[in-house]
Order: C-alpha cells, then sequence, then structure tokens
C-alpha cells in the first residue's frame, strides 16, 4: 500500500511540476525519487522469490540511494542552490563499494545495514541544513525540517544498532521494538516528507501568486493594487498618529517620442530606468508604484512638503543624467501633494497630485509643482 501511495504521491508532485515549472524548482526530482524509493522496496520485496538474489540486493539498495540522492538534489533546486552531484555519486559509490563488498566478498549483514544507514544519512542531514539556512519561519517549512531530523535520527539509529548489536537487533525481518518503529518510518515517513515538502511548495507558489498581483510585472515596483494596500495601512497609522504623509505624482516627458523614434523595446527599458533611479531616491519606508503608461506614483509617509521636495529634486537631477546604458535622454516632470488629514482618502490625494502634475506639464515640463492644501468642507454652526 505504502508503495501504490508512493507513486501516486510522486504524479501529484510531478503535475505540480508541469503547472509551475519556472516558480517552483525540484518537485521533478521530487517525483522522480518517490519512484525509485517506491521501485527499490519492490525490490527488495522480490530478494528471496528468484535466483540472482544478491544482483536484486546490490539493485534495490542502489535504486533506494538513487531516490534519496535525487529527493536531495530536489531540495537543493527548491531552495536555489547548485545541485550537488559530485556529492550524489561520491556516496552512491561508496555505498555501493561498502555494500558490494560485505554482500559478496565477505558477507556481513549488520556490516551493509551500517554502510547503508550512514552514507544515506548523509543526504538527509544535507536537507536540513538547507532548511535550516534557507527556509522560510513558516509552519509548513518547520514540519518538513522536523520530520527530516527525524528521518535521519532513525536512519542514523539503525546504523548505530548495526555497529554495537549486530543484525539481529536490525534485521527488519525479526521482531523487535525498533524494527516496528523503523518500518513504520519507512512506509510512512517518506509519504509524510513527499506532502510536507509539497506545502512547503504550495507555500512558496502561494508567495509567488500574491507578490505577482501587487507588482507591476515590467518594472518590478507596485502596481494599483499592491499601492492601494499600502496606502490604507499609511492612512490607518497618519489618522491614529496625527502624521503627515505626501505623494508625488511623476510622469515622463514625452514618452510617446521615445517610443516612436526608439521603439517600444527601448520604451519599456526607459520605464525600468525610471523605477529604478525613483527607488534610488527613496527611502526603505517610501513606496513607487506604476499607475499604467508612464505615470509612476510615490508615497512618503510622516514626510512633509519640504523634505518631499527635496526627494523630487533628487529624482528630476539623476533622470538628467544622459548616456545610462545607452538610453536615450529624457525628463520626467512632477506634482506633490502632502496629505495631513485623515479626512482626505486616496482619490482626494491622487487628484491633488495629478493636478499639480497637470500644471508641471503646462508650465514646460521636467518641472515640479506642489498643489494646494484641499479646503476643509464647512461645517453648519448651530444658531
Amino acid at each position: 500500500m505504502s508503495t501504490l501511495m508512493a507513486g501516486a504521491m510522486s504524479v501529484v508532485l510531478y503535475s505540480a511540476y508541469l503547472s509551475f515549472p519556472r516558480e517552483i524548482k525540484g518537485l521533478d526530482y521530487w517525483a522522480a525519487g518517490l519512484i525509485l524509493l517506491a521501485l527499490g522496496a519492490v525490490l527488495f520485496s522480490l530478494r528471496n522469490s528468484t535466483s540472482g538474489q544478491t544482483f536484486i540486493l546490490l539493485c534495490a539498495n542502489s535504486t533506494l540511494i538513487w531516490g534519496v540522492g535525487l529527493a536531495m538534489i530536489g531540495t537543493q533546486k527548491f531552495y536555489g542552490r547548485k545541485p550537488a552531484w559530485w556529492l550524489f555519486h561520491l556516496v552512491w559509490a561508496c555505498a555501493m563499494l561498502g555494500v558490494g563488498y560485505w554482500l559478496v566478498i565477505q558477507p556481513h549483514f549488520a556490516a551493509r545495514v551500517a554502510v547503508f544507514s550512514f552514507l544515506i544519512s548523509i543526504f538527509y542531514i544535507n536537507q536540513v541544513a538547507m532548511v535550516w539556512r534557507y527556509g522560510e519561519r513558516h509552519f509548513s517549512t518547520i514540519f518538513f525540517g522536523i520530520l527530516l531530523v527525524l528521518q535521519t535520527l532513525v536512519v542514523l539509529t539503525r546504523g548505530l544498532l548495526a555497529v554495537f548489536y549486530g543484525g539481529a537487533q536490525v534485521n527488519l525481518t525479526s521482531i523487535g521494538p525498533f524494527q516496528s518503529i523503523y518500518l513504520a518510518a519507512g512506509h510512512f515517513m517518506v509519504l509524510l516528507l513527499a506532502v510536507s515538502f509539497k506545502a512547503v511548495a504550495t507555500r512558496h507558489l502561494q508567495t509567488i501568486l500574491e507578490r505577482r498581483s501587487t507588482l507591476d510585472p515590467l518594472t518590478q515596483v507596485l502596481n494599483r493594487r499592491g499601492f492601494a494596500d499600502i496606502y490604507a495601512k499609511e492612512h490607518a497609522l497618519l489618522r491614529r498618529e496625527s502624521t503627515a504623509m505626501t505623494m508625488l505624482s511623476i510622469d515622463l516627458d514625452y514618452f510617446k517620442k521615445i517610443n516612436d523614434c526608439h521603439g517600444h523595446a527601448t520604451g519599456d527599458r526607459v520605464l525600468v530606468d525610471v523605477a529604478a533611479v525613483i527607488g534610488k531616491a527613496l527611502r526603505v519606508s517610501d513606496h513607487v508604484a506604476r499607475f499604467g503608461g508612464e505615470e509612476f506614483i510615490v508615497l512618503l509617509p510622516t514626510t512633509g512638503l519640504d523634505r518631499a521636495h527635496h526627494i523630487a529634486e533628487r529624482i528630476l537631477l539623476a533622470v538628467r543624467e544622459p548616456g545610462r546604458d545607452g538610453l536615450p535622454t529624457y525628463t520626467v516632470s512632477i506634482g506633490i501633494a502632502c496629505q495631513t488629514s485623515a479626512d482626505e482618502d486616496l482619490d482626494g490625494i491622487l487628484m491633488r497630485a495629478d493636478e499639480a502634475l497637470y500644471s508641471a506639464k503646462e508650465r514646460g515640463r521636467d518641472r515640479i509643482e506642489i498643489a494646494s492644501m484641499p479646503v476643509a468642507p464647512l461645517r453648519a454652526v448651530p444658531a
């Protein structure tokens, strides 16, 4: 049953890989590893039913090592690390030499178990290190790491029992407490590891999709949706602490001319460059978004007009520098609007920043204009 479940889980992982091959790395190696582990279990079950028992045992051990090793490679690729194929082949070669020697030249069951257990635990230890160093501090990753540690301890314990107590304690055909624990781990731990790895991959994919839903695909700055979420948080802070925040509305000058003269590919490069230039002029707490076309919006939390005007001047000077990466010379116009009242919403401050931007365009472009403060609504005074 566990063999069939491992095969079914490999299909699930490989299907996920086919659906998101660029977003989630390593699922294909995990799927292949599960198939090999299932095949290794089948080979072990056939060792007494054929005359070539020695050959079957060698193939079974080799297949199991490949299965666990490919899972390690899959974990490394998932975390963006270079696959340690040298370690994969070194462990496999050492294991096969050791198992072959204690199986063919000098038969010794306990020695075979010890060699196999200690060497294959290297693959699990490597994965534990990957999760510890590169894993996200999330429940799915922590659970995956705990399972890897438990599997490592079980495998190492079997090797130590083989060294100190001989083959009787680790012979899985015998009845004993450790044999029961090891068989249970063998049947279920591999599947639990695969399921937990799938959960980690799903969490990673969710993070990617959420990030994509709030980022502009070309410039990798916030889009309208992402900016609206950020503004809502900063607006709540403004209401709670009675601070100020300022918005910059930035638009490229004569962007259509750039597209017409240099092509849309160059125009896209200019947009990416503008986003990078703006980002370098901002603080970590500031936010920049692309509102479509050539318009960018910058939100400066806890910032008054003087500081915002200084940042806008830095952006103007930076974009005027010619010859960046072979791009054509371009300029931007900037409108500034400051919000001091929590009664004003996003549409209101955007409208004022846009009005200031249009004023900058009308007055010659490549300049900064500041929007007037909103007029407070009249309140009825009781007679």
